[in-house]
């Protein structure tokens, strides 16, 4: 009797557990939802974010604040969602640097946090390719005379970068050791929104970009593009080689934005905004209107198979840093 007792007990708590749990998910949003962007505005982080919070605030019927926290290569940001409460009122879009680098490059820094285990990956949101982009007098039409007038002229050229550890970083130094040129590093904490401007005003010559912060400008002229990490020509950029064309094959890294919360996200919450986010990625609308930015909207399967994947990419960077032995000042 003792057991049945015990056995009716548990499926009494179960059933209260489930549908309080289904309660929760069909309330939420009950209040207006924070979305941290960890760069200046104006880059494609911050544009994919604007983008789906907007229509995610639209399926809710409640306000999606998109909340820019630039600085520390991203780690401002980073640390704030990792700490939050995880109650799914406080999202992150994030990217490889803030996702897969910072982990390895910023591990002192971060200290008892790991973006790998202390975020959940809710879902990839875009994938973009990039571009060498150079200031329009830069004397070079492709990476190759690029590479021939930065050897002729050492520590002539700046190249701009997301910050110390960013992936427009490590590609630079990594491009850099197999070309043997020697560039001068100008680093901007706000990402692409500053990037872009230093570029265009010849505070920096060269650097490597997401086509969907640079493509307007280099459409207008404001810039010119060198080359593509893409793996065969852009049908938007017919006349720009890729790297691989121009015999530097696996140089360039072609970006990622997704979306993430505090890793405790209860399951019903998490459910519920991958579902509702993958549902705006697939309106023709936005596939659309981010598809002019050449962002190209890339939805994960699942949570799971999107922090799989982070973590994965977190594995592959931590062995390029390390091997290279790239070290970020504390």
């Amino acid at each position: 009797m003792s057991r049945l007792l015990v056995s009716l007990a548990a499926l009494s708590a179960l059933s209260a557990v489930v549908p309080g749990a289904a309660i929760a998910a069909d309330a939420f949003p009950a209040r207006p939802v924070r979305m941290l962007v960890p760069f200046s505005p104006g880059g494609a982080t911050d544009i994919v974010a604007r983008q789906v919070a907007s229509r995610l605030g639209e399926l809710w019927g409640q306000p999606v604040i998109i909340d820019n926290r630039a600085g520390a290569s991203g780690n401002i940001a980073l640390e704030a969602t990792m700490k939050a409460v995880p109650d799914g009122y406080t999202l992150f879009v994030g990217n490889v640097t803030t996702n897969a680098i910072n982990e390895t490059t910023f591990e002192q820094v971060l200290g008892k946090w790991r973006p790998s285990r202390d975020l959940v990956g809710i879902t990839n949101l875009i994938e973009i390719p990039h571009v060498v982009a150079a200031h329009p007098g830069l004397p070079a039409v492709d990476v190759k005379q690029l590479v021939e007038y930065a050897r002729k002229n050492p520590n002539k050229l700046n190249y701009a970068s997301a910050g110390i550890g960013s992936y427009p970083h490590l590609d630079m130094v990594l491009f850099a050791r197999v070309t043997g040129m020697q560039l001068t590093h100008v680093p901007y904490k706000g990402g692409a929104g500053q990037m872009v401007p230093s570029l265009m005003g010849n505070e920096t010559q060269v650097a490597f970009l997401n086509l969907g912060s640079t493509i307007e400008h280099l459409r207008a002229g404001r810039l010119k593009a060198l080359a593509t990490a893409a793996p065969q020509r852009l049908a938007e950029l017919p006349n720009v080689p890729t790297m691989a064309e121009q015999g530097f094959a696996g140089q360039g890294t072609n970006a990622w934005n997704g979306l993430f919360g505090p890793a405790a996200l209860p399951r019903p919450i998490l459910d519920r905004i991958f579902n509702d986010t993958v549902k705006v990625l697939s309106t023709a609308e936005l596939r659309d209107s981010l598809g002019k930015l050449l962002m190209q909207v890339a939805p994960s399967k699942s949570p799971e198979a999107y922090t799989a994947f982070v973590r994965g990419e977190t594995a592959k960077w931590a062995k390029v840093i390390r091997e290279n032995n790239i070290k970020v000042a504390e």
